[in-house]
């Protein structure tokens, strides 16, 4: 996080603006001494760190895609798996709550897969 002293900030104000809206926060001194930091709107909040998951469904695609004997995504899913969860993935269970949510669901995924990903990772608040 890059840190300015009061009188660059009024001067790049509009460049630092910018700059925390694209997700780079600023932190504006005065004198040396942090006072405030400039953050885009919807960046979350101190502790509201995004989670990233890992949903079941994810991985059952190259399986299945896999055992139909395509190559279209050769990918070893057990390494998959290991790699995701080894650099901080969630793996959370499906649970009734999610499937009642795939009701809620606009009509844009059709395919079954997706809509349980998808309800899934709104009801956890996990960004896929």
């Amino acid at each position: 996080m890059r840190t300015v002293n009061i009188h660059a900030a009024k001067t790049h104000l509009s460049r630092l603006v910018d700059q925390a809206a694209k997700g780079e926060p600023v932190v504006i001194a005065k004198a040396g001494k942090p006072l405030v930091k400039v953050v885009a709107l919807d960046a979350p909040q101190a502790g509201q760190v995004k989670r990233l998951g890992l949903l079941a469904g994810q991985i059952a695609v190259p399986v299945i895609k896999l055992g139909l004997g395509r190559e279209d995504l050769r990918v070893d899913p057990r390494l998959l798996r290991r790699g995701l969860l080894d650099n901080g993935y969630s793996e959370p269970p499906i649970h009734s709550e999610h499937v009642v949510a795939i009701d809620t669901l606009p009509s844009i995924h059709k395919d079954p897969f997706d809509r349980m990903l998808i309800a899934q990772a709104l009801v956890q608040g996990i960004t896929l």
